[in-house]
């Protein structure tokens, strides 16, 4: 048995190198992107209009002219157009190109408008104001989004602002979900009293799904010969493997063995946690990553946010553990010697303070409770009392 930081390092040991894909722009939300993002043009493009008024020349309000006949109007996206006479204005609007001779706008709001002549009605006018220059945002080829990052809104603008309809982004690895255990029903039955319906598959493959991973899903029986055969197709077709149950000492715990059977390298198996403790993790000959996790719903949702989630980060070039940390709320008493990742509700208070709250459950199959908390919190082993105030690491989980 393990430490949860020796697995960690054997977990992110074995990352893939993922390739690069091409994404329509309106499905690369939550991507990595896999190229750089250059500005194609100045941004703005044109001197651009930032409030609807009127353009003038600064000169001639310096020299203390107050109404200006209005000379035309323009509209964004039509062409610039010219200010002939620095005594006149035109009416411009927002997003239009600043017309050639003017350099100053003013706002509707501080005009007052009449038989075709506008006054300005302020004295605080500055030269150059409610103007978005051309270049002041970003110059022409400069770097605007680099390589690696993750889109979000903002990334995914800048791709449409410089003709990205598609985006090369870090193609994601095929993932199968397979639960295990004769005691599984489908969730559209009626369990009889010694059954229960299937929940792991669909909590986990909603996590995925959250992930950016439409992950598909199988169903072993507890039959060792069937179980190998099942899972020796599956192996060839995806680049990850996610079981839940079987993994740990009853009698018809197949996975492990039937694994072994297969030339899937154990890399370990168990580890020095609660909830948590009979994890498996393997690869097979062809690179396809095993994880196998406990049956208990707390305990499979625990190792896949710990440890599943930094995997697939480092695989896609992220930090791993983009996680927070938190204050405990209240003294929390663990006698084993594990690491306990202890569900727990999240509290920002006033003072800019983050707290956690244990959420007590009746153990790792207590799958309601999970609804009740937000995070895991990572309470290292070594000591049985973790006091409050004190700083731990949190795994969020909504």
């Amino acid at each position: 048995m393990i430490t949860v930081e020796e697995a960690n390092k054997i977990v992110l040991a074995h990352r893939l190198a993922l390739p690069t894909e091409d994404c329509p722009i309106e499905e690369a939300i939550g991507r990595v992107l896999m190229e750089d993002l250059h500005a194609d043009r100045d941004f703005p493009p044109y001197n651009r209009v930032a409030m609807d008024g009127i353009g003038i020349h600064f000169d001639a309000f310096a020299n203390g002219q107050r109404v200006f006949p209005i000379q035309g109007i323009s509209a964004a996206g039509n062409p610039q157009i010219s200010l002939q006479n620095l005594q006149h204005c035109v009416e411009i609007m927002t997003g239009a190109v600043l017309a050639e001779g003017a350099d100053t706008i003013i706002r509707y709001e501080d005009l007052s408008i009449e038989n075709g002549r506008a006054r300005i009605n302020i004295e605080d006018i500055v030269k150059g104001q409610n103007i978005h220059w051309k270049g002041l945002d970003r110059k022409a080829g400069t770097l605007v989004v680099p390589k690696g990052m993750k889109l979000s809104s903002s990334e995914i603008g800048v791709a449409a602002t410089v003709g990205k309809n598609t985006i090369k982004v870090a193609k994601m690895p095929t993932v199968i979900i397979i639960s295990s255990g004769d005691e599984l029903v489908e969730i559209n039955e009626t369990p009889l009293p010694h059954q229960i319906r299937k929940s792991n598959v669909y909590r986990l493959q909603a996590t995925l799904k959250s992930w950016g991973i439409e992950a598909d899903t199988a169903h072993l029986i507890d039959n060792e010969a069937k179980i190998i055969e099942r899972i020796q197709a599956i192996i060839e077709e995806y680049d990850v493997i996610i079981m839940s149950g079987g993994v740990s000492k009853g009698k018809f715990d197949f996975i492990p063995s039937a694994l072994s059977h297969l030339g899937v390298e154990k890399l370990f198996h168990k580890i020095k946690q609660r909830p948590g403790k009979p994890f498996w993790f393997g690869k097979a000959p062809n690179g396809c990553m095993v994880f196998a996790l406990p049956g208990n719903p707390v305990s499979s949702f625990m190792c896949t946010t710990r440890y599943f989630k930094p995997w697939l980060n480092a695989s896609l070039g992220l930090e791993p553990f983009p996680y927070a940390y938190a204050k405990l709320a209240e003294d929390v008493h663990f006698k084993p010697d594990l690491t306990y990742f202890m569900q727990a509700k999240v509290v920002y208070q006033n003072d800019a303070q983050i707290t956690v709250h244990p959420v007590h459950g009746h153990g790792s199959g207590d799958l309601a409770n999970l609804v009740d908390a937000d995070v895991f919190v990572e309470l290292p082993k070594g000591k049985d009392l973790y006091k409050a105030g004190e700083i731990f690491r949190i795994l969020p989980y909504r």
